[in-house]
């Protein structure tokens, strides 16, 4: 009767293949988001692939927060797991809303600090799939892990100039005549912003999970 009780349970390393499936589909939307920045005929494509990983990533989500409810036993702290997909599923949602407005307003010309930071955010998905497979030995894997961690937060500080420089550009060249153009491009360099912050994110909790148990 126990063995068949425990063999109901979910183990352990179902919350460690949920992540890492996690973390492809964050790295498979943040190509995607890249493409779509490249424009062209297949923008409205790259747009699709974006929100049907939004929907992937959903369900995993969905998947992690069910095993928290239905586990006894948890490889960290339950608080920890959640905080940790959650701030995974906060990323590509992010992404979702960039191509979402990108979509909203027809935007089919992109800035170049735009594609550059677009360039940054799929650094920062490869090493979130990177860093995620870490959790499942993270004493082993502790100097490894925070070498990634100060390696996204000097990403993420580049994206931070990339989107301050565009915006300081773009005011200059555009002006008053153009005040619309700038609101659009300004509301994609936000949430192109706001998506290298949420992947920093991501990498940080990984790094506070360590932290907590070396």
């Amino acid at each position: 009767m126990l063995r068949w009780f425990r063999a109901l349970m979910p183990k352990e390393d179902q919350f460690f293949d949920l992540f890492e499936e996690h973390s492809r589909i964050i790295l498979a939307g943040a190509e995607a988001l890249r493409a779509t920045l490249a424009g062209g005929p297949d923008i409205e494509q790259n747009i699709a692939t974006v929100m049907n990983r939004e929907d992937d990533a959903d369900k995993i989500t969905g998947e992690v927060l069910a095993a928290i409810r239905r586990s006894f036993i948890t490889p960290f702290d339950r608080g920890d797991i959640k905080d940790l997909i959650t701030s995974m599923d906060d990323a590509i949602d992010q992404m979702r809303k960039t191509v979402k407005s990108v979509a909203l307003f027809k935007v089919s010309r992109f800035e170049p600090e735009m594609v550059e930071m677009a360039d940054c955010i799929v650094q920062g998905a490869r090493i979130v799939q990177e860093v995620i497979p870490m959790l499942r030995s993270v004493g082993t894997n502790a100097g490894r892990i925070s070498t990634l961690s100060e390696r996204i937060t000097q990403i993420e500080g580049q994206t931070d100039d990339l989107h301050d420089a565009a915006r300081s550009r773009m005011f200059q060249a555009m002006g008053s005549a153009h005040a619309l153009d700038f609101w659009v491009a300004s509301e994609v360099l936000d949430h192109l912003e706001r998506v290298m912050d949420r992947l920093e994110d991501v990498v940080h909790e990984v790094h506070s999970i360590v932290i907590e148990h070396v």
